[in-house]
C-alpha cells in the first residue's frame, strides 16, 4: 500500500504547482485517496457515468410525445418500452458483475497500479492525451466493427446483440455481448497506458467517452449535440449511429467520421425543419 505520508514528501515544486489542475489533484490525493486508490474506482466511475448520462433520456423516452424534446426524436414510430429499457440495463449490470468485476480483480493481482504521481497534468497534457486515446480507439473499433459486419459468423456470435433494436436508446449503449464488452474494455484500458496518460486524464477520458457513447445511442438529434457543435462534420453523433442501426453497412466509427469518409461508408441525413407527427 502506498503511504500517503510519502506524498507530502514528494509535493511538487513551486513551478510544478502552478499547473492549473494541481489544486484538484492535491484535493483528490489528500481528501479522497482511499476512494481513488481502490481498484474498483474506475469501474464505479464508468458504470455510474453510464447510468447518470442514460437516465435523463430514459425519462424522455417514457414521456414520449408528452416531452417537449420529442420533436427531435429520430425514429418517432419506434419508442422503447419499459421492458426494453430494463432488459438492456440488466444486460449491462450482468456483464459488469460476471465479466468486468472478475477481470478487475485479476488485473489488480497480476498488474497492480503504480503509485500516483504527485504532480497533476497540465491542461494541454490532459486534452492531448485524451484526444490521442480517442483517435486510437476510434481506429481500433472502426476496423473491428467493420470486420464483424462483413463476417456473418463474427456478427452472429459477437455483435448481433447490439443490433437487436433498430432504433437505439440510451440504455442500449451497453447492450453488448461479453466478447465485445471485454474487447472494448481492453482497448480502453491499454491505450492510456501506451500513451502514458496521467490518472486524472484517464478518469476524465472515461467519463467523457461514456458520455459520447451514450449520446450516440439516445435516438434524439438534439441541436446542441456534439455532432452539430463540432464543425466540418468531424463527429458522427446520434444521427450517424441511428442511421447505422437502420442501415448496418454504414457509419462504423464510434466517435469521429474520417474513417467512414475514407472507406466510403459514411451516410448522413440532414433532418428536415418540419417535424412530421406520428400517425
Amino acid at each position: 500500500m502506498w503511504n500517503i505520508t510519502e506524498v507530502a514528501l514528494q509535493l511538487p515544486t513551486s513551478k510544478a504547482s502552478n499547473h492549473l489542475l494541481q489544486p484538484l489533484w492535491d484535493y483528490l490525493l489528500f481528501r479522497h485517496y482511499a476512494v481513488i486508490s481502490s481498484p474498483f474506482f474506475p469501474l464505479l466511475l464508468a458504470f455510474s457515468s453510464y447510468f447518470i448520462f442514460s437516465l435523463p433520456f430514459a425519462i424522455l423516452d417514457v414521456l414520449g410525445e408528452r416531452s417537449p424534446l420529442f420533436e427531435y426524436k429520430i425514429q418517432k414510430s419506434r419508442c422503447p418500452t419499459i421492458g426494453m429499457m430494463l432488459r438492456t440495463l440488466g444486460t449491462a449490470v450482468y456483464n459488469h458483475l460476471v465479466y468486468v468485476l472478475p477481470a478487475v480483480l485479476i488485473t489488480n493481482v497480476v498488474m497492480p497500479s503504480p503509485p500516483f504521481p504527485a504532480v497533476a497534468p497540465t491542461v494541454w497534457e490532459l486534452i492531448s492525451g485524451a484526444l490521442g486515446v480517442l483517435l486510437i480507439f476510434d481506429t481500433q473499433y472502426f476496423f473491428w466493427h467493420l470486420a464483424h459486419h462483413k463476417n456473418p459468423h463474427l456478427y452472429r456470435w459477437v455483435h448481433a446483440i447490439h443490433h437487436e433494436y433498430i432504433s437505439p436508446f440510451s440504455w442500449s449503449t451497453q447492450h453488448l455481448s461479453a466478447v465485445e464488452l471485454m474487447t472494448v474494455g481492453f482497448w480502453s484500458n491499454i491505450n492510456p497506458i501506451l500513451l502514458k496518460c496521467h490518472p486524472l486524464t484517464i478518469w476524465t477520458l472515461s467519463v467523457f467517452s461514456i458520455w459520447m457513447s451514450v449520446e450516440d445511442h439516445i435516438g434524439y438529434d438534439l441541436p446542441y449535440s456534439p455532432g452539430h457543435l463540432v464543425p466540418f462534420g468531424l463527429l458522427g453523433g446520434a444521427m450517424a449511429h441511428d442511421i447505422h442501426h437502420q442501415k448496418p453497412s454504414s457509419n462504423f466509427a464510434p466517435f469521429f467520421s474520417h474513417w467512414d469518409r475514407l472507406f466510403g461508408t459514411a451516410v448522413t441525413v440532414k433532418p428536415t425543419k418540419k417535424i412530421d407527427k406520428v400517425k
